[in-house]
This record gives structure tokens, sequence and C-alpha cells, in this order.
């Protein structure tokens, strides 16, 4: 009995170092239907976004945009009247040429400078980035002195599509006239238009 009791001290002190020196071994182990349930949560779990999420999302970045399109917008229109501008004086500079060259001391119109290979041929058709450029007969003047005025007005003036917020002129003397408007009669309102900064 004495021997028997030995027997089992030693079994229960070696099962007791096998259980201290691995406890994450035997702690890991589950039961199989512990590991079903387990599995039957996580495809509870895994149901995807709720119509409110979706629905939050679809708010913010509708809030978003309404801040960033009329800001790309404005940019845009920046953009074309700072094109209109430049494109006015190239005309300015190829009427310059005109004159001292093909004219023999006149001004020519989009037409006659387009020929020439004075202006390129979307500026030399009359519109371009937006705007739209006028320099026809009319608007030149044999003189003496010989004159000229060329406008250029935003080619869409609709509210939300609008091109530009300004109209612009030059005329032979070379200053550039601006305003908020979206039309120029002629040579008279053009000089009477506010004198921009070259």
């Amino acid at each position: 009995m004495a021997r028997a009791l030995k027997s089992t001290s030693a079994t229960n002190r070696a099962l007791r170092f096998i259980d201290e020196t691995k406890p994450v071994a035997r702690r890991q182990q589950k039961p199989a239907y512990l590991i079903k349930e387990h599995m039957k949560d996580m495809k509870n779990k895994q149901a995807g976004f709720s119509l409110i999420v979706l629905l939050i999302v679809v708010a913010i970045i509708g809030i978003i945009a309404a801040i960033a399109i009329p800001n790309l917008l404005a940019s845009r229109r920046a953009a074309n009247e700072g094109s209109a501008q430049s494109s006015l004086r190239t005309i300015h500079s190829a009427e310059a040429t005109y004159q001292a060259t093909a004219g023999n001391g006149q001004y020519g119109t989009l037409a006659q400078l387009m020929n020439q290979n004075l202006v390129d041929g979307t500026l030399g058709s009359g519109t371009k980035s937006g705007y739209t450029f006028s320099l026809p007969a009319a608007n030149l003047d044999a003189g003496p002195p010989p004159t000229f005025w060329v406008s250029a007005v935003p080619a869409n003036v609709a509210a939300v599509t609008r091109t530009g917020n300004r109209s612009f002129c030059v005329s032979e003397d070379g200053v550039m006239h601006g305003a908020v408007q979206d039309a120029i009669a002629d040579r008279a309102a053009c000089l009477n238009l506010g004198v921009l900064g070259n």
C-alpha cells in the first residue's frame, strides 16, 4: 500500500510537472461544440455595412462636393480670363507686325492675321479657352492715323456653366481694358472700361 501511494504521488508529480511546463497547450484545447459556436458567431458578425452607415458616407461625399465644385468652377473661370488677356496681347503684337509688313500701314482682321500666320488657327477662328474674340473689319479705321480695337467676351454666360466673369478689350495703344460685363458694344465702350494692370 505504501508503495502504491509513492507510485501515485510520483505520477501526480509528473503530471503536475507536465501541466506546469506546457500550460498553453492544455488550455487551448476546446471542445468541438465550442468551436462550432465560435464559427457561427464569426459568421453573424460579418454582416457588412448597414444602410445608415452608407447614407452617412454618401452625405459626407455630397458635402465635400458642394464645397469643392464651386471652387473648381471659379478656378476655371479665372484661368479662362487669364488666357483671354494673354490672347489679346498676342493679337495686339500680331497687329503691330501686320501693320508694319503685309498691311502696308493698316491693321487687319483676325482672318487676315491668321492668313499671315501671325496668330494660330484656334485664336484666328475667334474662340479660345471659353472666350469669343471679335476683330471684324468694322473694328478697323484707316485713319489717319489707323486704329483698331479687339474684344474678348465670355462664350457662355449661363449662371452655372459661365466661362468667365469679365470682358476685355485692347486697342492700338496696347492698354488692356476690362470689366464685369457680358458684351462690349463699340470702341468708345471699350475705352471707357477700367484699365487693367499689365
